[in-house]
């Protein structure tokens, strides 16, 4: 009874204010001040602080708060451990997988198939290499020099 006649007095209050608002042309600020005011008078309209109140001096709705409490804090506390491991289980895993070697080092300065491959090149670019010169020879010839 108490806590609807304080939310009442409370949104007169504020009704009064938004009009004092508007009276000096800030409408806008006036709307909000009045939207403001109306929701105490909402909340007792719709019978949220008569729950409250109840709620309020119940034994079981503060042991159930208490509950709530303690779920949360195990919630955080896993959240805590889970970042220092470094992540769930499926985060652990995709990084083992990313620190698995590649074919290729990424700061080697040749290839990691190493020097074996190379000479097997060389004799195709040679043969290559006579091809060519005679395209080049060939663009010689045809210019005059």
């Amino acid at each position: 009874m108490i806590a609807e006649t304080v939310c009442s007095a409370v949104s007169a209050a504020g009704l009064g204010i938004a009009a004092v608002t508007a009276y000096r042309k800030r409408f806008l600020a006036a709307t909000r001040i009045a939207a403001y005011s109306l929701v105490p008078i909402g909340l007792v309209m719709t019978g949220v602080v008569e729950w409250l109140a109840d709620t309020a001096f119940s034994l079981t709705a503060w042991a159930g708060f208490g509950v709530l409490g303690v779920a949360w804090l195990l919630f955080m506390t896993t959240r805590v451990v889970e970042r220092r491991r470094g992540g769930t289980r499926k985060e652990r895993k995709a990084a083992r997988a990313a620190a698995q070697p590649d074919a290729v080092a990424p700061a080697a300065s040749a290839p990691s198939l190493g020097q074996g491959g190379r000479p097997a090149a060389r004799p195709a670019a040679a043969s290559r290499g006579d091809d060519d010169f005679s395209d080049i020879e060939a663009i010689l010839k045809k210019h005059g020099i």
